[in-house]
């Protein structure tokens, strides 16, 4: 199991690192590599990949995409809000592996200063609606992007 975890880290890891635009890091309880891609004036896609459970009994491997519509309050400081869905692989303490699936969305607001770096605070509930271990779970992350 660690071996598939590492490969599939190491695999995406790569695809995020060829376009290093808008790449970042969400910080919560664990953490998350982050990517966005604005999709016009208003409207913008997040991916992260997030690797955690490391202080709990569960470690898991997740895949999470959310649509995100945006608007700027002043300048460049903003809110965004959004629909999202996510993928997660998760190991029990007694080597067993599950797979989830769930949806869910994200709120936050954002600062993009006159350097290549955006600044963000979200919330993103999510519900695991399929697989061994659904349920309704949410955290708050702290993100760093350096964003082109």
């Amino acid at each position: 199991m660690k071996k598939a975890f590492l490969i599939l880290v190491a695999i995406i890891g790569f695809a995020f690192a060829a376009n290093a635009q808008n790449l970042g890091v969400r910080l919560g309880t664990d953490g998350e590599v982050s990517y966005q891609q604005r999709l016009g004036t208003n409207n913008r896609l997040e991916l992260d990949l997030g690797i955690g459970g490391f202080h709990y009994e569960f470690r898991y491997l997740s895949l999470t995409g959310v649509y995100q519509w945006h608007w700027y309050i002043v300048d460049k400081f903003g809110w965004y809000v959004g629909p999202g869905a996510q993928v997660s692989i998760v190991s029990t303490p007694d080597k067993s592996t599950y797979f989830n699936i769930g949806v869910g969305g994200q709120i936050g607001i954002d600062y993009e200063f006159n350097i290549p770096l955006q600044i963000s605070l979200d919330a993103r509930p999510m519900w695991n609606f399929l697989g061994t271990y659904s349920g309704f779970g949410w955290g708050a992350c702290l993100g760093l992007r350096y964003m082109l």
